[in-house]
């Protein structure tokens, strides 16, 4: 019996100077963020139903193969979040607040 060998299949792109799961909206941090507070693929992939399983094992494998990169890329994401929320918390006072607590309710009701 002959087995046909599947080609390595690339899960990961880079665009808009951010990492995405290939074809489709769905960006690596969300992945890896999901599989750094425990989640399992599986329910991952249930959260993320655009994405296949298969697509959330190739995400989990590219950050485990690119770690340290990944991380430091994560890193700067978080920093430039804060930021722009230290921006906007100056600009706009009352937006700013007006946000937090959207934030506040919407973590209460996932809890």
């Amino acid at each position: 019996m002959i087995l046909a060998i599947t080609p390595t299949k690339q899960y990961i792109e880079q665009r808009n100077e951010g990492y995405w799961i290939q074809g489709t909206p769905i960006s690596l941090d969300s992945v890896v963020y999901s599989f750094l507070n425990g989640e399992a693929p599986e329910s991952i992939a249930q959260n993320f139903p655009l994405l296949s399983l298969e697509q959330v094992y190739g995400a989990i494998v590219f950050y485990l193969a690119n770690r340290e990169m990944v991380d430091a890329y994560l890193k700067d994401g978080e920093l430039e979040f804060k930021q722009l929320q230290q921006s906007l918390r100056q600009k706009s006072p009352l937006l700013y607040q007006q946000l937090i607590t959207a934030q506040n309710r919407n973590d209460r009701l996932w809890q």
